[in-house]
């Protein structure tokens, strides 16, 4: 079996210099708008009975004038899987259930409606296997037909950059993902995911990070502009009303769909890092 210990490393080296980066944007972005918010850090320490390194992680967040609640999470794990829970996981059994896994998690909800929110997220985990997984995706309360072009053409080259066909595999997989079947509605207007991007060797390892990297870049580039794009427009009663019915689906979906949060709580992750992609205020109709 591969001892993925240092490509672990790797990936949370990078995880976390993306992490300090886009906060630092995010930040710039609160300066422009006048304010002087910035993003408070906590630590935490997994417990796992019987395992003296279970890891942990670090959740940001911040509460601005622009972003009314943004999180920014880096973890690195490490353990078991419970039994019963082992088997749904890649490479992992009831008798196997060991793993481990890095990742950087972003949710930004905020304050002007016209501005949307997003949601991105990049992992490496390992069991008897190894692979990454991640992506990200535009969640408007008020959609603009540019911003979602200009939002899918950069993720597109991010893909085209590696393997022709990973965008439009990635942007149904995204599409399919992000839908809640008991409204019958996707919870955006979509993006790229992807997961089980397998690696065979340190040779794979490396080709899948540079891609993963590809997307946290593509991420930070795009986002950014979206936001000073939209930040300044003026938004009425009935906006804001949307926004948070919109929520609502959002932390609907988070609730009962997501896989990153079922993973999180069943592998004694941070509660509060856990769910900071809830919105700090929703409205249900």
């Amino acid at each position: 079996m591969t001892d993925w210990t240092e490509n672990t490393q790797a990936a949370r080296s990078w995880f976390e210099t993306l992490r300090d980066r886009i906060c630092a944007e995010f930040e710039a972005i609160e300066r422009e708008a006048g304010s002087d918010a910035q993003f408070q850090y906590d630590s935490w320490q997994r417990e796992e009975e019987g395992n003296a390194d279970p890891g942990g992680g670090t959740r940001g967040l911040m509460k601005g004038k622009v972003f009314e609640k943004v999180g920014v999470n880096v973890s690195t794990v490490r353990g078991n899987f419970a039994p019963e829970f082992a088997g749904s996981i890649n490479g992992a059994t009831a008798e196997n259930p060991g793993f481990s896994a890095t990742g950087i998690s972003l949710v930004a909800h905020m304050a002007n409606p016209h501005v949307p929110a997003v949601h991105m997220n990049t992992r490496f985990l390992t069991t008897s296997k190894a692979w990454f997984g991640g992506g990200a995706d535009l969640n408007p309360p008020l959609p603009y037909e540019e911003d979602t072009e200009d939002f899918h053409a950069r993720f597109r080259a991010a893909c085209a950059a590696h393997n022709p066909t990973y965008y439009d595999r990635f942007k149904k997989w995204a599409d399919d993902y992000f839908y809640i079947p008991h409204r019958g509605v996707h919870r955006g207007v979509g993006g790229i995911f992807y997961d089980h991007l397998e690696c065979e060797d340190d040779a794979a390892f490396e080709r899948n990070l540079a891609f993963t990297k590809d997307v946290g870049e593509a991420f930070l580039d795009i986002f950014p502009q979206l936001v000073r794009r939209r930040m300044g427009s003026e938004f009425d009663d009935a906006d804001k009303r949307q926004q948070l019915e919109w929520r609502g689906r959002y932390a609907e979906f988070n609730l009962v769909y997501d896989r990153g949060t079922l993973f999180g709580l069943k592998t004694g992750g941070n509660i509060d890092a856990i769910l900071m992609s809830l919105p700090p205020e929703a409205t249900w109709s």
